[in-house]
Protein backbone atom coordinates (compact mmCIF):
# COMPACT_ATOMS: atom_id res chain seq x y z
CA UNK A 1 0.00 0.00 0.00
CA UNK A 2 1.18 3.60 -0.88
CA UNK A 3 2.31 5.63 1.78
CA UNK A 4 -0.07 8.03 3.15
CA UNK A 5 1.53 11.59 1.97
CA UNK A 6 -0.06 13.41 5.09
CA UNK A 7 1.65 10.66 6.98
CA UNK A 8 4.80 11.22 5.02
CA UNK A 9 4.93 15.24 4.67
CA UNK A 10 4.25 15.22 8.88
CA UNK A 11 7.41 12.79 9.57
CA UNK A 12 9.56 15.50 6.74
CA UNK A 13 8.00 18.21 9.13
CA UNK A 14 8.97 16.60 12.20
CA UNK A 15 12.92 16.03 11.08
CA UNK A 16 12.84 19.84 10.22
CA UNK A 17 11.76 20.78 13.47
CA UNK A 18 14.15 18.50 15.40
CA UNK A 19 16.95 19.65 13.31
CA UNK A 20 16.26 23.44 13.74
CA UNK A 21 16.22 22.59 17.53
CA UNK A 22 19.83 21.18 17.18
CA UNK A 23 21.10 24.42 14.62
CA UNK A 24 19.60 26.99 17.42
CA UNK A 25 21.41 24.88 20.58
CA UNK A 26 24.45 24.55 18.15
CA UNK A 27 24.27 28.49 17.24
CA UNK A 28 23.37 29.38 20.84
CA UNK A 29 26.87 27.19 22.10
CA UNK A 30 28.91 29.40 19.42
CA UNK A 31 28.00 32.73 20.70
CA UNK A 32 28.43 31.89 24.22
CA UNK A 33 31.93 31.24 22.85
CA UNK A 34 32.27 34.70 21.03
CA UNK A 35 32.23 33.23 17.55
CA UNK A 36 30.51 34.33 14.88
CA UNK A 37 27.77 32.54 13.76
CA UNK A 38 26.22 34.57 10.42
CA UNK A 39 26.26 31.25 7.66
CA UNK A 40 24.37 29.03 10.62
CA UNK A 41 21.95 32.14 10.68
CA UNK A 42 20.95 32.20 7.47
CA UNK A 43 20.83 28.12 7.64
CA UNK A 44 18.41 28.37 10.24
CA UNK A 45 16.51 31.10 8.67
CA UNK A 46 15.88 28.71 5.64
CA UNK A 47 15.22 25.74 7.84
CA UNK A 48 11.91 28.02 9.66
CA UNK A 49 10.80 29.09 5.96
CA UNK A 50 10.73 24.94 4.96
CA UNK A 51 9.09 24.11 8.70
CA UNK A 52 6.03 26.72 7.71
CA UNK A 53 5.46 25.83 3.82
CA UNK A 54 5.62 22.45 5.29
CA UNK A 55 2.93 23.01 7.93
CA UNK A 56 0.51 24.93 5.25
CA UNK A 57 0.95 22.05 3.20
CA UNK A 58 -0.31 19.64 5.80
CA UNK A 59 -3.10 21.89 6.75
CA UNK A 60 -4.39 22.00 2.74
CA UNK A 61 -4.15 18.12 2.33
CA UNK A 62 -5.75 17.58 6.00
CA UNK A 63 -8.87 19.83 4.85
CA UNK A 64 -8.66 18.18 1.15
CA UNK A 65 -8.82 14.89 2.94
CA UNK A 66 -11.79 16.20 5.69
CA UNK A 67 -14.11 17.70 3.03
CA UNK A 68 -13.68 14.54 0.07
CA UNK A 69 -14.29 12.27 2.89
CA UNK A 70 -10.72 10.31 2.40
CA UNK A 71 -10.80 9.89 6.53
CA UNK A 72 -13.04 9.64 9.03
CA UNK A 73 -14.05 12.24 11.15
CA UNK A 74 -12.00 10.90 14.53
CA UNK A 75 -8.75 10.30 11.90
CA UNK A 76 -9.42 14.34 11.25
CA UNK A 77 -9.15 15.40 14.95
CA UNK A 78 -6.23 12.89 15.68
CA UNK A 79 -4.52 14.98 12.43
CA UNK A 80 -5.19 18.06 14.30
CA UNK A 81 -4.08 17.73 17.47
CA UNK A 82 -1.16 16.36 15.50
CA UNK A 83 -1.06 19.41 13.29
CA UNK A 84 -1.51 21.50 15.96
CA UNK A 85 1.38 20.18 17.68
CA UNK A 86 3.88 21.19 15.36
CA UNK A 87 2.87 24.53 14.88
CA UNK A 88 3.35 25.04 18.80
CA UNK A 89 6.59 23.71 18.04
CA UNK A 90 7.17 26.04 15.17
CA UNK A 91 6.25 29.09 17.88
CA UNK A 92 8.58 28.05 20.21
CA UNK A 93 11.78 27.25 17.72
CA UNK A 94 10.81 30.93 15.97
CA UNK A 95 10.61 32.79 19.71
CA UNK A 96 13.94 30.64 20.59
CA UNK A 97 15.66 31.51 17.37
CA UNK A 98 14.79 35.59 18.58
CA UNK A 99 16.46 34.76 21.99
CA UNK A 100 13.06 35.22 23.17
CA UNK A 101 12.40 31.66 24.98
CA UNK A 102 14.22 29.01 26.35
CA UNK A 103 17.01 26.35 24.92
CA UNK A 104 15.43 23.75 22.18
CA UNK A 105 16.29 21.52 24.71
CA UNK A 106 14.78 23.03 27.55
CA UNK A 107 11.23 23.54 25.95
CA UNK A 108 9.60 20.14 26.01
CA UNK A 109 10.71 19.73 29.96
CA UNK A 110 9.37 23.59 30.77
CA UNK A 111 6.57 22.55 28.39
CA UNK A 112 5.88 19.61 30.60
CA UNK A 113 6.84 21.08 34.18
CA UNK A 114 4.30 24.22 33.73
CA UNK A 115 1.40 22.36 32.22
CA UNK A 116 1.62 20.45 34.89
CA UNK A 117 1.45 22.78 37.60
CA UNK A 118 -1.20 24.49 35.93
CA UNK A 119 -3.32 21.17 35.08
CA UNK A 120 -4.32 22.37 31.59
CA UNK A 121 -3.41 20.41 28.63
CA UNK A 122 0.36 19.86 27.36
CA UNK A 123 0.65 19.97 23.50
CA UNK A 124 3.62 18.24 23.17
CA UNK A 125 1.57 15.62 24.50
CA UNK A 126 -1.13 13.91 22.41
CA UNK A 127 -3.50 10.93 23.77
CA UNK A 128 -4.58 8.81 21.00
CA UNK A 129 -7.92 7.38 21.10
CA UNK A 130 -8.63 3.43 21.99
CA UNK A 131 -9.39 2.54 19.21
CA UNK A 132 -5.83 3.65 17.00
CA UNK A 133 -3.71 3.32 19.98
CA UNK A 134 -0.62 1.13 19.58
CA UNK A 135 -0.49 1.09 15.84
CA UNK A 136 1.48 1.91 13.36
CA UNK A 137 0.57 4.21 10.38
CA UNK A 138 0.23 1.57 7.97
CA UNK A 139 -2.23 -0.15 10.23
CA UNK A 140 -4.50 3.05 11.01
CA UNK A 141 -4.77 3.44 7.33
CA UNK A 142 -6.24 0.18 7.25
CA UNK A 143 -8.22 0.40 10.03
CA UNK A 144 -9.36 3.71 8.17
CA UNK A 145 -9.78 2.22 4.92
CA UNK A 146 -12.18 -0.44 6.45
CA UNK A 147 -14.48 1.97 8.31
CA UNK A 148 -14.82 4.27 4.86
CA UNK A 149 -15.69 0.95 3.42
CA UNK A 150 -18.43 -0.22 6.11
CA UNK A 151 -19.63 3.34 5.15
CA UNK A 152 -19.95 3.17 1.64
CA UNK A 153 -21.36 -0.36 2.20
CA UNK A 154 -24.15 1.11 4.56
CA UNK A 155 -24.60 4.33 1.89
CA UNK A 156 -25.29 1.61 -1.29
CA UNK A 157 -27.66 -0.38 0.82
CA UNK A 158 -29.12 2.55 1.55
CA UNK A 159 -29.21 4.12 -1.96
CA UNK A 160 -30.66 0.83 -2.77
CA UNK A 161 -33.26 1.38 0.10
CA UNK A 162 -34.19 4.68 -1.65
CA UNK A 163 -34.63 3.42 -5.20
CA UNK A 164 -36.59 0.44 -4.44
CA UNK A 165 -39.16 2.83 -2.46
CA UNK A 166 -38.82 5.10 -5.12
CA UNK A 167 -39.93 2.59 -7.97
CA UNK A 168 -42.88 1.51 -5.65
CA UNK A 169 -43.63 4.68 -5.71
CA UNK A 170 -43.70 5.48 -9.56
CA UNK A 171 -46.18 1.95 -9.58
CA UNK A 172 -48.31 2.95 -7.66
CA UNK A 173 -48.68 6.09 -9.56
CA UNK A 174 -48.76 4.74 -12.64
CA UNK A 175 -52.11 1.85 -10.56
CA UNK A 176 -53.42 5.54 -9.57
CA UNK A 177 -53.92 6.49 -12.83
CA UNK A 178 -55.34 3.49 -14.33
CA UNK A 179 -57.93 3.54 -11.67
CA UNK A 180 -58.38 6.52 -12.38
CA UNK A 181 -59.59 6.13 -15.81
CA UNK A 182 -61.53 3.59 -14.77
CA UNK A 183 -63.34 6.01 -12.64
CA UNK A 184 -63.74 8.37 -15.36
CA UNK A 185 -65.10 5.16 -17.76
CA UNK A 186 -67.89 4.23 -15.05
CA UNK A 187 -68.61 7.76 -14.39
CA UNK A 188 -69.34 7.99 -17.76
CA UNK A 189 -71.15 4.93 -18.58
CA UNK A 190 -73.38 6.08 -15.45
CA UNK A 191 -74.07 9.31 -17.04
CA UNK A 192 -75.46 7.90 -20.22
CA UNK A 193 -77.54 4.77 -18.73
CA UNK A 194 -79.29 7.80 -16.57
CA UNK A 195 -79.93 9.32 -19.64
CA UNK A 196 -81.29 6.11 -21.42
CA UNK A 197 -83.50 5.43 -18.39
CA UNK A 198 -84.81 9.50 -18.15
CA UNK A 199 -85.50 8.44 -21.66
CA UNK A 200 -87.55 5.65 -21.76
CA UNK A 201 -89.49 6.57 -18.41
CA UNK A 202 -90.68 9.86 -20.72
CA UNK A 203 -91.67 6.96 -23.64
CA UNK A 204 -93.43 4.30 -21.09
CA UNK A 205 -95.26 7.06 -19.38
CA UNK A 206 -96.15 8.42 -23.21
CA UNK A 207 -97.88 5.28 -23.57
CA UNK A 208 -99.68 4.96 -20.84
CA UNK A 209 -101.12 8.03 -20.86
CA UNK A 210 -101.74 6.97 -24.70
CA UNK A 211 -103.48 3.52 -23.60
CA UNK A 212 -105.28 5.49 -20.51
CA UNK A 213 -106.95 7.82 -23.04
CA UNK A 214 -107.96 4.62 -25.13
CA UNK A 215 -109.37 2.33 -22.50
CA UNK A 216 -111.68 5.47 -21.32
CA UNK A 217 -112.85 6.03 -25.43
CA UNK A 218 -113.34 2.22 -25.54
CA UNK A 219 -115.53 2.23 -22.22
CA UNK A 220 -117.73 5.24 -23.37
CA UNK A 221 -118.35 3.67 -26.75
CA UNK A 222 -119.28 0.50 -25.04
CA UNK A 223 -121.95 2.56 -22.90
CA UNK A 224 -123.19 4.23 -26.05
CA UNK A 225 -123.86 1.08 -27.36
CA UNK A 226 -125.50 -0.33 -24.52
CA UNK A 227 -127.70 2.75 -24.58
CA UNK A 228 -128.78 2.21 -27.81
CA UNK A 229 -129.71 -1.48 -27.53
CA UNK A 230 -131.45 -0.83 -24.24
CA UNK A 231 -133.46 2.00 -26.89
CA UNK A 232 -134.17 0.07 -29.54
CA UNK A 233 -134.52 -3.01 -28.04
CA UNK A 234 -138.53 -2.87 -26.47
CA UNK A 235 -139.69 -1.69 -30.15
CA UNK A 236 -138.24 -4.87 -32.29
CA UNK A 237 -139.81 -6.65 -29.36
Amino acid sequence: MAPDPWFSTYDATCQIAQEIAEKIQQRNQYERRGEKVPKLTVTIRTLLQNLKEKIALLKDLLLRAVSTHQITQLEGDRRQNLLDDLVTRERLLLASFKNEGAEPDLIRSSLMSEEAKRGTPNPWLFEEPEETRGLGFDEIRQQQQKIIQEQDAGLDALSSIISRQKQMGQEIGNELDEQNEIIDDLANLVENTDEKLRTETRRVNLVERKSTSCGMIMVILLLLVAIVVVAVWPTNR
